[in-house]
């Protein structure tokens, strides 16, 4: 059961947008596209009050640094059960991983989390254990017992390069044990941090203000990795305030943002594009979201 109430209406209207998009000069782009689009009734809902739609919203992705959204709310999981000590080293890094999108600082969260590092293959002594240890976030994901996180995987650092060593052999063969999300377990672990309804609302509002983008003109040109420009939060018109995390590698564009414009009602809209075809798209996601926003 989805965390949000279906509307026919709304799949209609997605439906009618996704093959608008495609006509125009995107073949199969259904097949490479993952959509959750929810639309709240009050300014400051509750998790759960949402209507929504979707297209394809269970098939898991290689995720790129959206995953980063779910490591910044295990830090803050582990910092409420006292499993890791708060420092100015790792304030640093959430801001780092989240607002600039850093693969060095994910790679320092997820050896904190995990209490592991990389390095060179370990022997048959050390090595089950290293990977019990890297999978704790997934074991903290399946404890919440949301029907969306199932089959998710969040156990990898996020590279420039490419896994070496100890990492590459985690990869599994053909990269099996790489990260994988859906748009539906990505867009309800982000309604989640904007209603307050994990971990607690405190750490809720630090990761808010983490994810917070500015839609101004002249920071972004000031910022060419704003991650609003070729993602969802250019297609939003003037006012509207953005909270989001982008993915963007070779072979994928993602986006999961909650907007709002003043004293209106948020939406929530998690799209995964994967290939190359999308990974080159600059305009679809913007495209996507303009044409969303229309309806509302």
């Amino acid at each position: 059961m989805a965390f949000y109430r279906p509307e026919p209406s709304m799949e209609a209207r997605l439906e009618s947008v996704l093959d608008r998009l495609d006509a125009e000069g995107r073949p199969g782009l259904r097949n490479s596209l993952s959509v959750t689009w929810v639309c709240y009734d009050e300014p400051s809902p509750q998790a759960g009050q949402g209507r929504g739609a979707a297209w394809n919203e269970q098939r898991l992705h290689y995720p790129a640094s959206v995953v980063k959204l779910v490591f910044a709310v295990a830090v803050e999981q582990w910092l409420q059960r006292d499993l890791l000590p708060d420092s100015d080293e790792l304030q640093r890094a959430m801001r780092d991983m989240i607002g600039d999108s850093s693969n060095d600082a994910t790679g320092f969260i997820v050896d904190l989390l995990t209490g592991t590092t990389s390095g060179p293959q370990l022997d048959e002594l050390g090595w089950p254990s290293w990977q019990r240890q890297r999978r704790l976030v997934n074991d903290w994901l399946a404890s919440l017992e949301w029907p969306e996180l199932d089959g998710v995987n969040c156990c990898q650092k996020t590279w420039s390069d490419g896994p070496y060593g100890r990492d590459k052999l985690f990869y599994g063969a053909d990269n099996g044990n790489r990260n994988a999300l859906s748009t539906a377990a990505t867009a309800r672990m982000l309604e989640a941090v904007m209603t307050g309804a994990i971990v607690s609302p405190p750490a809720c509002r630090r990761l808010r203000e983490r994810l917070d983008r500015s839609l101004d003109p002249d920071q972004r040109r000031a910022d060419p990795e704003n991650q609003v420009d070729g993602f969802l939060g250019e297609g939003l018109a003037d006012g509207f305030r953005l909270w989001s995390k982008a993915g963007w590698m070779s072979q994928a564009r993602h986006d999961a943002a909650w907007y709002q414009a003043p004293d209106q009602e948020p939406v929530l809209l998690v799209v995964f594009g994967s290939g190359p075809d999308r990974a080159k798209d600059e305009t679809l996601l913007p495209d996507l979201a303009k044409a969303l926003m229309e309806t509302n």
